[in-house]
């Protein structure tokens, strides 16, 4: 009789694979922050002093730490999308895919520093006080 042999297959994680994964959990955090938003802007019918509230609520410390987080998966978001263009619609881009990854992924960077950096001085100065 024949023996399957004792061997537990690892899956490699692949650069292809943790782009689709970020891609999708950002597009759901990205989901969620419409909901937020559409949810703060409603308070707009409340008139100025119920959206006055929400927005007070909205500017504190740990909300402006979050619209870094912010910034990061739109820019993820949008760059890896940018790639999975490139690399659907052209012909060498499945064989330079990782090049193409780490490309959009340091303009993605560059961009996140340039805008996350001024976004982390205001809350170093909304936690001063």
């Amino acid at each position: 009789m024949l023996e399957k042999p004792n061997v537990i297959k690892h899956y490699r994680w692949h650069v292809g694979t943790i782009a689709w994964i970020l891609h999708r959990i950002t597009g759901l955090l990205l989901v969620f922050y419409l909901v937020l938003h559409i949810w703060v802007t409603h308070y707009l019918s409340q008139g100025p002093a119920g959206f006055n509230k929400v927005m007070g609520a909205v500017q504190s410390p740990i909300f402006l730490l979050l619209e870094i987080g912010l910034l990061g998966c739109v820019l993820y978001h949008a760059f890896n999308g940018l790639r999975i263009i490139i690399v659907e619609f052209s012909k060498e881009g499945v064989e330079a895919h990782k090049q193409i990854y780490a490309a959009m992924m340091a303009v993605a960077f560059i961009l996140f520093l340039v805008g996350g950096v001024p976004m982390f001085i205001h809350f170093l100065h909304a936690l001063a006080g």
